[in-house]
């Protein structure tokens, strides 16, 4: 039996842990092999105070310091949950009993839905640039997207030595300033308002059709590798399960990050939340950790009280 049971071992889920093992209940986290923490695939974090460096390197050190605390971490994936006087966390490996859980399950790379998409994937499509990038190294590729993962993608693998294009369906990039300064001056080409219409090849990618989509006109270039960075879909299948609502596909917490299921708490990029950033994500950690500490004081009251 745990006091709290974490499902996501992202920033979020590790810094609500900390918080938690630091009031004193016990703790586990489990950390899914099959859908790692968008943190462990940054090239690298700049943003997080004083931290500079790879989102892996960021990541193990937090996972250091969770266990520093007492924090069990298990490498397992949650196949199902369910609530009853307790809650019942049946993975992949064993099942668990806790008398709370916090819902930190981030997101998945968001897909293009064009026809070669899935088909080449993992022969030509990624998205994954510091997973994939190594394997083109003096290759054409293009990196889809518009927005700070989409840049620094295109970025890391223009310093791998790819010869790099990015395609953004707008005449602007939603990225901070700073990236895309970086990216015009290191000259790295842009089709500005395009969207990709289909990957194509015979056992690899070798070209991909475009469109414009102010002229409506079409057109193909040769690529050997598509980076798709067009964001994140949030993970909420557990969520659904239990019941907690949703808002817009995020799931809904109050400023406690509590939901609506009582003794569910749920933080980080799964959540509602305006800024989907490490530091909100540890943030929101914090606050669930001290929200899953006042829970189980008032359920030890009114248990006591009962007796």
């Amino acid at each position: 039996m745990h006091d709290v049971a974490i499902v996501g071992a992202g920033p979020a889920g590790l810094t609500c842990a900390m918080y938690t093992a630091r009031y004193g209940l016990k703790t586990v986290v489990f950390d899914d092999p099959t859908n790692p923490s968008q943190l462990s695939l940054a090239p690298y974090i700049e943003n997080y105070p004083g931290f500079e460096g790879t989102g892996l390197e960021l990541l193990e050190s937090m996972k250091k310091q969770a266990r520093k605390f007492g924090v069990e971490i298990k490498v397992e994936r949650v196949m199902d949950v369910s609530k009853g006087e307790f809650f019942k966390i049946k993975t992949d490996e064993h099942e668990y009993s806790s008398r709370s859980l916090v819902i930190a399950t981030g997101g998945k790379h968001r897909s293009l839905g064009v026809k070669g998409e899935r088909e080449f994937l993992g022969r030509g499509v990624s998205y994954c640039a510091v997973c994939d990038g190594f394997f083109f190294k003096g290759k054409k590729v293009l990196v889809v997207g518009g927005g700070n993962t989409a840049l620094s993608e295109a970025l890391y693998l223009h310093d791998l030595g790819c010869k790099v294009t990015i395609v953004h369906r707008r005449d602007e990039f939603r990225a901070d300033r700073i990236l895309q300064d970086r990216v015009f001056d290191r000259g790295i080409d842009v089709i500005w308002n395009a969207v990709v219409l289909k990957i194509d090849g015979r056992d690899r990618v070798e070209s991909v059709t475009l469109r414009n989509v102010k002229t409506n006109e079409t057109f193909t270039i040769d690529v050997e590798g598509v980076f798709v960075a067009i964001g994140i879909e949030p993970n909420v299948d557990l969520a659904i399960k239990l019941g907690v609502e949703l808002e817009d596909g995020y799931v809904k917490v109050d400023e406690f990050c509590r939901t609506n299921v009582d003794g569910v708490f749920a933080c980080g990029d799964c959540c509602n939340r305006p800024l989907k950033q490490v530091v909100t994500a540890c943030g929101d950690g914090a606050i669930a950790g001290h929200s899953v500490f006042v829970y189980l004081q008032k359920e030890g009251m009114k248990r006591d009280k009962t007796v």
